[in-house]
């Protein structure tokens, strides 16, 4: 029976706020895949900030890449067969610790980062209309985060 139009469905109370964070991420990733497909852009839209932190590094373990995206190394490990299937990276052994795994931008990478460098020029304006509209998303995200990161859901739920 579909959900009533006089009241909120039960699913987007505030209690399911992990809920509707993932199903706006995952709009905003088959969307953008869409823009990304029409602009020529190969790269996996969830590695586009592992791209980018590879290029500012240059070289770089999974280890590092996880630090610096405030992600896990199994994430960042995850992403990387598709990565050097599409050659957007190469991996290499550190020559100072063969068990390290280094990694790196390979042309076709560079060149679908100056792709995406043009995208992210035009879809930030896309998004400023679309924060007309209904309110920067990406301040609350970013406030939202910072707040729970200094003071986590279980200290605020003991007050």
């Amino acid at each position: 029976m579909p959900a009533s139009t006089d009241r909120p469905d039960a699913l987007d109370d505030i209690s399911f706020l992990g809920r509707l964070s993932e199903a706006l991420s995952a709009r905003i990733e088959e969307q953008t895949r869409e823009l990304f497909d029409e602009a020529g852009i190969v790269i996996p839209v969830k590695s586009c900030s592992l791209l980018t932190a590879l290029r500012q590094a240059g070289e770089a373990s999974a280890a590092e890449l996880a630090r610096t995206l405030g992600q896990s190394h199994q994430l960042v490990i995850q992403k990387c067969p598709a990565l050097l299937r599409l050659g957007l990276v190469t991996q290499h052994a550190d020559p100072a610790d063969a068990r390290r795994k280094l990694f790196r931008l390979t042309e076709r990478g560079a060149a679908q980062m100056t792709l995406l460098d043009s995208y992210t020029a035009n879809i930030s304006a896309v998004y400023a209309r679309l924060f007309e509209e209904t309110g920067d998303a990406h301040a609350i995200l970013l406030k939202t985060l910072k707040a729970l990161e200094a003071r986590p859901l279980r200290e605020r739920a003991r007050d």
